[in-house]
């Protein structure tokens, strides 16, 4: 096959043996690559009510189509599973080399299943394959055991577990290398409950594309798109925290577990300019042009020494407002988070809950063995220690709010998840747009990346109550230029008015991205202004040659959505879980909350949109037979 490596790994723990799955044309045509693949693999062989830490688990790393090729950001992959966390469809993206270097190993995605009898990693160098002892790096943190594998397997590509992922810690990340990560939904507890420490992977093989003048053209000019976006050079300069002061004007950060929107010195504490104070250098994932990852150090004070690659939105608003401690302890919390390999949005989500339960005297010393306040940076790293551990109230919080809560009379008031997922970063009372709309409608639960306006405004911050709307407030060449079918641009944006309609943007903004995770490439506000499946459709043909429209490659992805939503209600998902936590409808917050019937309407008007039905939010009949499902 043409772009694809055309066949991928299937690893049996349980057994110790070794196959290999022919990459079929029409999983390839249909599903693209990525998520897509995952979703095929998931739906088709995790059987209902399997046990997300028992064998039955399956654990899939699709690498995207795209990856291979020059195009700009094309370095995803995709791993998936069924979380621990919310029971339902458990997925996380990453960038760097490691999809890179798998694809020219020979293959186009992993299957792991069963459970090894004791720690193993599996070492992949070109068509050679071995499952490895790994009592030698069991129990270790991620960065101590990259150095001993790397020993052993020089310049080869790591992704591993760390002690969080060994102790089946439900929000458990996988380590990426030293710095990168697939964060959400507790993959790296998949991971673990295989006994599969690592994996490590070498290949030189080259992808062939069916036209390599034409991908060479059609990179160059997604490149030259990016690079006029109105938000790229901004990106290139600072990341990610572009947004953290919008957010804090706007009374949306998540603070002190959500019991208010913004810290009075939030300007100072988290300005992009701390930026330019502790970054030292940026980190570029493979074939990225924006680069907007910064290489942090400290280098006096408490903290002196530290080396991370931090200056991201995430810990900084997971640990800085969440969890309220000081800026160098937030770039510390990257460094802890990364060896202990666990999620940064979930940990800090869950510390700050213990934080409010021991303040509202729901908790006490006696059950933690230590004081906990909001900003004390020794205790919340001891926390981090003991949930990572699951030494002692940690090994209740590992759980995950939501299955916390149950264990103390009152918890569940404080328990800031969806679909049992922490809520991360922005709070919908203070910010009610396409993004939060999306932490109710996306497949994951409580997450704020696989659902977002493409061409989101952080200037504006629109009526509250205006629910069914949002802000664009952009010039009219960024509307001309949004790749999007004209009828469905202008069912979606109305120029008079300034607005975007939420439930129909969602809808678009999800299976977009959705896209992007099938191809490979990144989500960055200077890609999703720019690239969409008219370009992706030219690349796509030109690299595998499979002729693809841009609407036939939007049905895939809008395919592999709604497999994925047909996954999550196999396995127990019903209407009622796409709700936000108690607090967001019934505590006030800068003189707002958000109204449950007017949130319900908007959801509704979303499900009618996908064409589910809009009393249980299942796809309808019609809806599986037109995607071919």
């Amino acid at each position: 096959m043409f772009g694809y490596a055309g066949k991928m790994l299937e690893v049996y723990l349980s057994t110790q043996k070794i196959k290999t799955r022919k990459l079929e044309p029409d999983l390839a045509r249909d599903y693209i690559g990525g998520i897509g693949f995952n979703a095929r693999i998931l739906y088709d062989e995790i059987p209902a009510g399997a046990d997300p830490l028992g064998p039955d688990n399956v654990l899939v790393f699709s690498v995207g189509c795209l990856v291979g090729t020059p195009f700009p950001t094309a370095s995803r992959m995709e791993v998936s599973a069924k979380s621990p966390a919310s029971n339902g469809f458990g997925s996380s993206n990453s960038g760097a080399f490691l999809g890179l270097r798998l694809k020219c190993a020979g293959y186009d995605g992993m299957i792991i299943k069963g459970q090894a009898q004791k720690p193993v990693y599996l070492l992949i160098e070109e068509d050679t394959i071995e499952i490895k002892e790994a009592s030698f790096i069991w129990g270790k943190d991620a960065w101590e055991s990259i150095d001993l594998l790397r020993a052993r397997h020089y310049g080869a590509e790591i992704i591993l577990i760390g002690q969080a992922g060994e102790n089946l810690v439900r929000f458990a990340s996988i380590e990426n290398g030293y710095y990168d990560g697939f964060g959400r939904t507790g993959m790296g507890a998949v991971m673990g409950s295989k006994k599969l420490k690592a994996v490590v992977v070498r290949g030189s093989k080259p992808i062939v594309p069916a036209d390599p003048q034409g991908v060479l053209e059609l990179s160059a000019k997604g490149q030259k798109l990016i690079k006029s976006a109105s938000s790229y050079q901004a990106f290139c300069a600072y990341g990610t925290m572009n947004a953290t002061i919008p957010y804090g004007g706007f009374n949306a950060l998540s603070v002190h577990n959500y019991s208010r929107g913004t810290l009075p010195d939030w300007k100072q504490k988290a300005g992009r300019q701390i930026v330019d104070i502790y970054g030292s250098r940026h980190i570029a994932c493979q074939s990225c042009i924006i680069a907007c990852g910064h290489l942090a150090e400290i280098n006096e004070g408490k903290y002196a020494g530290t080396l991370v690659k931090d200056m991201e939105i995430t810990p900084t608003v997971s640990y800085s407002s969440n969890v309220g401690l000081s800026t160098e302890a937030s770039i510390k919390s990257s460094e802890l988070c990364q060896r202990y390999g666990i999620d940064m949005s979930s940990s800090g989500s869950v510390i700050a809950f213990a934080m409010e339960l021991y303040q509202k005297g729901i908790i006490n010393k006696d059950d933690v063995g230590y004081e906990l306040a909001f900003g004390d940076d020794d205790a919340a790293f001891a926390l981090l220690r003991d949930i990572s551990l699951r030494q002692g109230i940690g090994d209740i919080l590992a759980e995950g709010v939501k299955r916390a809560a149950e264990h103390w009379p009152g918890a569940d008031d404080y328990a800031i998840h969806v679909k049992g997922v922490e809520v991360p970063m922005i709070d919908p009372r203070g910010r009610w747009s396409t993004w939060t709309l999306g932490m109710l409608t996306n497949i994951r639960g409580g997450d704020h990346l696989r659902c977002r306006n493409p061409v989101e405004n952080l200037r504006y911050n629109e009526n509250l109550y205006h629910y069914q709307k949002e802000r664009f407030g952009f010039k009219k060449p960024m509307y001309e230029r949004l790749d999007m079918p004209e009828k469905l641009k202008s069912a979606a944006i109305d120029l008079e008015s300034d607005t975007v309609d939420i439930a129909i943007m969602s809808k678009w903004a999800e299976d977009l991205i959705n896209l992007y995770n099938s191809v490979g490439i990144c989500i960055r506000p200077p890609v999703m202004e720019t690239i969409g499946p008219t370009l992706l459709a030219e690349i796509y043909t030109r690299m595998t040659g499979i002729p693809m429209s841009p609407d036939e490659l939007m049905m895939g992805s809008e395919r592999a959505w709604n497999l994925m939503k047909l996954f999550n209600i196999r396995h127990g998902e019903v209407a009622g879980d796409s709700k936000f936590p108690r607090r967001f409808y019934r505590e006030l917050q800068s003189g707002n909350i958000v109204d449950e019937d007017k949130v319900q309407a908007v959801l509704e008007q979303y499900w009618q949109a996908r064409g589910w039905d809009p009393g249980t939010g299942h796809p309808l009949p019609e809806t599986e037979k037109r995607l071919g499902i």
